[in-house]
Order: structure tokens, then sequence, then C-alpha cells
């Protein structure tokens, strides 16, 4: 056993929150990261073989592996810690189920649904492939079903480059009922390997069962070294057609040189059979009775006590200050009124969701008014003339009213006005009557003057 526990946390980030499945030398757990605030899977190796070399070895070759490939169809490694225990690996949560639990609830597929299931597995085994490797443990328990359909390809703990050199340690390494004869005899390894396991597969999906048998599990791993696979249209309960036995029949010859070389050649000949035969689309269905569904369907817990430094899905925000009163002059304050403030702790949980629904922003600011014109200081008639500009939606400004031009002062009434120009006129008149009387009304004859001679 692991040793942990509901509530442990792993390297002050992972939460354990739920177990998974269990084999034979690892859990998984379904985990909360703390530091990003997501579900995340948690494979734990079992402390019995933290001290063995060769699991320990097998593990770190599994996260270096996973951790160079990065697919669509391969599940996604994410951490990886072995410098104490318990050592483990963080991946991709998949909430969806693996290939047999499929297979246990609805059996056999038909043959385009089988067909399409290979596609995706052998795209994701190309990927290893092409990478340098060879995935050594190629079965329907490691094909895993994502919520929204997709295969995906899992499990890298026998991954070996396919450039390593066969180790003979006297032990047959695989599952038996997918093992390739070269496994069962300790030759080489190479990627046509992984295209036996994958050529199985297929037989199990097209008739619901595997092809060999035996009593013990060393006469079943033998079994495929004195025979070969028959062509699943013999025991399928869905019509199979020639060219998809064909596909079975050449991945899995016991020849190695007489398979698909890798992954690659297969899927080609796979897409080829597929367009001659004109195969519907195919969508894989999610299994309904799995352990990651069932898992999936306990509310994840993201709650933790002390500080962890995780995030709360929902928080608590204080309620503002009461602003000060708003003069008529100045503009509102930028705190949110109080009755914009919630209590967020009492809705319902959010799932893997961590949102906060935010208040709506204040109203607007009016634009300041711009500055007024001096008033020059002048009398004003009354104080009734002074009013407030009429209030609009955008400001509450006072203003004066335009005041009409004044007339000039002065201190000369309308008769007295006429007895001034009466004056004048008369002053003028008098003037000229003068100047006519002096200049020629006065002069007389001028007597003649007698000569003296």
């Amino acid at each position: 056993m692991t040793g942990l526990e509901v509530g442990d946390i792993l390297e002050d980030r992972y939460r354990i929150d739920r177990a998974i499945a269990r084999g034979g030398t690892s859990t998984v757990y379904r985990c909360i990261d703390l530091r990003l605030g997501r579900a995340v899977a948690a494979k734990v190796m079992d402390e019995r073989y933290a001290d063995d070399p060769v699991f320990l070895q097998r593990f770190k070759r599994e996260a270096r592996a996973m951790a160079r490939l990065q697919h669509p169809n391969l599940v996604a490694v994410h951490d990886f810690s072995a410098d104490g225990e318990p050592i483990y690996l963080i991946m991709e949560l998949i909430t969806g189920g693996t290939l047999r639990e499929l297979l246990a609830e609805r059996g056999p597929m038909p043959a385009h649904g089988a067909v399409a299931v290979m596609h995706s597995l052998l795209t994701g085994l190309q990927e290893v492939h092409e990478a340098g490797f060879v995935h050594r443990d190629i079965k329907p328990d490691n094909v895993l079903i994502t919520a929204n359909h997709r295969i995906k390809l899992g499990d890298f703990g026998l991954v070996r480059s396919s450039n390593a050199h066969q180790l003979t340690s006297g032990q047959i390494v695989g599952t038996v009922s997918y093992l390739s004869p070269e496994q069962v005899t300790g030759e080489a390894i190479t990627p046509a390997s992984d295209v036996y396991s994958a050529g199985i597969v297929l037989y199990e999906l097209l008739t619901g069962t595997v092809p060999f048998r035996g009593d013990t599990p060393l006469l079943h791993a033998t079994a495929r070294l004195q025979g070969v696979v028959s062509p699943p249209s013999a025991r399928a309960t869905y019509e199979v057609p020639t060219l998809v036995d064909a596909l079975v029949a050449t991945a899995t010859a016991r020849d190695p040189h007489e398979r698909f070389s890798d992954a690659g050649e297969f899927l080609a000949a796979v897409d080829d059979v597929a367009r001659e035969l004109s195969f519907p689309p195919f969508t894989v269905p999610v299994p309904k009775n799995s352990a990651a569904a069932r898992t999936a369907a306990a509310p994840t817990s993201f709650s933790v006590s002390g500080n962890t430094g995780i995030f709360d899905a929902t928080t608590n925000i204080p309620a503002p200050t009461k602003p000060p009163a708003v003069g008529p002059h100045e503009p509102e304050s930028l705190s949110p009124s109080p009755d914009l403030t919630r209590d967020f702790s009492q809705r319902a949980p959010l799932g893997f969701e961590t949102r906060l629904d935010m208040p709506q922003a204040p109203a607007a600011i009016p634009p300041a008014l711009p500055p007024a014109t001096p008033v020059p200081n002048v009398p004003v008639a009354s104080p009734e003339r002074v009013s407030p500009r009429p209030v609009g939606s955008a400001s509450t400004a006072l203003a004066t009213e335009e005041e009409p031009p004044e007339r000039p002062l002065s201190n000369r009434g309308p008769l007295a006005l006429l007895a001034f120009f009466i004056v004048v006129a008369l002053g003028a008149g008098a003037v000229a009557i003068g100047a006519w009387w002096f200049g020629s009304g006065s002069y007389g004859e001028i007597p003649v003057l007698w000569r003296l001679y």
C-alpha cells in the first residue's frame, strides 16, 4: 500500500482527493493541484517497491518518456518526483474510462467502430514510435476514453527505447494475452512488437475475446509460438469484411518482418481499408460504469485547511465604508454602493471552475464643466434673476442667467433737453445776427474827401 489517505498533500502542492484505481505496483488518485486549482491524476508507486531499483528505473523512464511525448492521443504528464517517498507521477485526469470497461459494458464492436478506435490508438502510438520508443504494454486497459469521446494511450510503465539492448532477466514482461512472440522468447523488441499487441486489441474489439488461451500464464504465453491468430470473422457476432480480417492477420504474424513495421504503417493500412469499404464516421461511446466515471460523479472538493496556497473557489467581499457626502460641485466617489456587496460564501460549489462574480461598476462620473467666464461687477436688479440651470442626467452644477446690456445713465429729462436745444438755437441766431450787423450793417457811406491841391 502507498500509505496515503484522503487529505494528504504531496510536496505541499497536490492534495489527495479520492482513489481512482489500484494496480499491482501503484495506485492512481484524483488530486487537486493547489497551485493551479485544477484536478489532476497522481500515479503513486507502492512503498513496497520504492527501494527496488528495477521498478524505480521503470517509473523514471515512464515519466521521462511521457514528458517528451505531446499528442492529443496520448495522456499528458505534468510533474514527477522520485527524490523521496512517495514516488509519484502527475498526469492529466481522464474522466471517461478505459477501452476494457467499454468492452465489458457493451461487448464487441461492429467493424467500422473497431477500425475507428484503431485509427485513434495507432495515431498516438505512431508518435511513440517516431520518438524512438516501444510501449511494450498495448492492451484495452491502457487505452483511455475521455469524457468528450477522445482515445488516449496511457501507462508507459514498460516503455523502452527502440535502440536499447535487450536484457535477459528470465522474466516475461508484459500482459500475457497481448505479448508478441519475441517478448515471450526474449528476442529483440521493436515497434513491430507493439504492432502485434495492437493487432490483438483489434481482434478483441471485433470478437470480444483474445485469440489464445492457456491453463497457466506460461502456456497462455507460449500458445502464440505454435499457432496463428484465427480470422476474427470466424468468431465475431457482427459481420467482419475480408479486408479487416487481412488487417488482423498481417498485424499478428509470428514473424516480425511479415507484420507492419510500425504504427505508422499499420495506421495507413487501416485508413486504406476504411476508405475502400466506405466506413461511416463513428463516435466512441464513453463507458458509464467506469471507475473514472464513478470518481467523477463525486464532487471535487477544493476547500482546504491551513495556508496551502490554493485560491478559494468562493470569497467574502468586505462591505465598503460609507463614502463621504458629495457636494454640489464634487464628483461622486468611485466606491461601490453598499447594496452591491454580496456574501459569495453561500453559493453552491462551482466544481472545477473557479470564478468570482464581480459587482457591477458604479455609474460613470460626469465630465468636468469648463471654467466659468468672469462676471463683471455690475449691480444686479434683483436676486430672482439668479436661478439654477435645469438639472440634467450628467450635471448638477449651478449657473447664472445672462443679463441684458444696461442703458447708459443720464440726468436730463425730455423737457430739459428741448429747452436746451431752444437756447442753443437762440444763441446761434443771436451770434449770426450780431455777425451780420457788425460785419455789414454798421458800415455807412464813406464821405468824399476833397482834395487839396
